[in-house]
């Protein structure tokens, strides 16, 4: 495979663009499930088609309760790393954001929480994932949710009018994450809470991974150390700041999926094995001063 390097932030952007909104068209035509590890159509029968939805990363992390409570669509669309909406504290007539909202189903889960004194906006700066959570939203029949197009490193929202800011697996994909920490303490409200699932790595990532963008757009490159997340935040605004644990990673899962032969990556599956529980999905808890 030939290396794609990362230049700037545009780069970063186009990489992540064409990946989710290929995963999006898959829903969109009904031709197939979308997996982290790949963003194209795959042909029936293929190795990748058998394994959507068991990706170690995005399987496994709505209950079923939580899957009745949305379009199929909603839930075949997810990319995520975790699920923020159990276990951020979400309370009735509280505003919502969702920072790449995806196909919806973080926003419409809000949605129900916050109830119809509350309001979930979700943010995605792909056109395709937009329609499949607009589509999405249409059948759950929310009328207290909105989407937005836009940059998380620019939100389309004003100063302190947020209560609760979520992400699934979305900031490590940002090329300017101080940008993006910089923007969610700006909407959020004085005492407003900061609530993600992301990856994270516990010790140095090899630099294999780090150089190449193909990852980026499949949750692992731009994945930041802990601490280095604990210090954006601070240098941010944020306080109390807290990183659990919610899954961690092992040789096996890497090879789950990277090394397939249906997928790409497959030649730094060794390297990504040779980082086996260096990383993991994790919640991420912070506060807003209320003064």
């Amino acid at each position: 495979m030939a290396e794609t390097r990362l230049n700037d932030r545009d780069d970063v952007r186009e990489i992540v663009r064409q990946r989710y909104g290929a995963a999006a068209k898959i829903v969109l035509e009904a031709r197939g499930q979308a997996s982290c590890c790949s963003g194209e159509t795959q042909a029936e029968g293929s190795c990748c088609e058998s394994s959507a939805g068991k990706d170690p990363i995005t399987s496994g992390l709505y209950s079923d309760t939580e899957a009745a409570q949305i379009p199929e669509a909603a839930l075949l669309a997810s990319l995520g790393c975790g699920n923020p909406t159990a276990l951020a504290a979400l309370n009735p007539g509280e505003v919502v954001l969702d920072l790449g909202s995806g196909g919806g189903i973080d926003v419409l889960l809000s949605a129900k929480r916050v109830g119809p004194t509350g309001f979930a906006y979700g943010l995605d700066m792909t056109d395709e994932m937009l329609a499949v959570a607009e589509k999405n939203r249409a059948a759950a029949g929310a009328e207290n949710v909105k989407f937005l197009k836009g940059h998380i490193e620019e939100i389309p929202l004003p100063d302190n009018s947020v209560d609760v800011l979520i992400s699934n697996c979305v900031i490590n994909l940002s090329a300017d994450k101080d940008a993006v920490l910089k923007e969610a303490f700006r909407v959020l409200k004085p005492g407003g809470r900061f609530a993600v699932s992301d990856i994270v790595w516990k010790r140095e990532a090899p630099a294999e991974v780090r150089k190449n963008v193909e990852l980026w757009s499949g949750c692992i490159a731009g994945a930041l150390l802990d601490d280095q997340y604990r210090d954006k935040l601070a240098a941010a605004g944020f306080t109390n700041v807290s990183i659990t644990p919610t899954r961690a990673y092992t040789a096996a899962d890497a090879e789950q999926f990277l090394g397939s032969d249906c997928c790409r990556q497959a030649e730094i599956t060794t390297v990504l094995a040779e980082a086996a529980d260096a990383l993991m999905s994790a919640f991420i808890r912070a506060e807003k001063p209320t003064q």
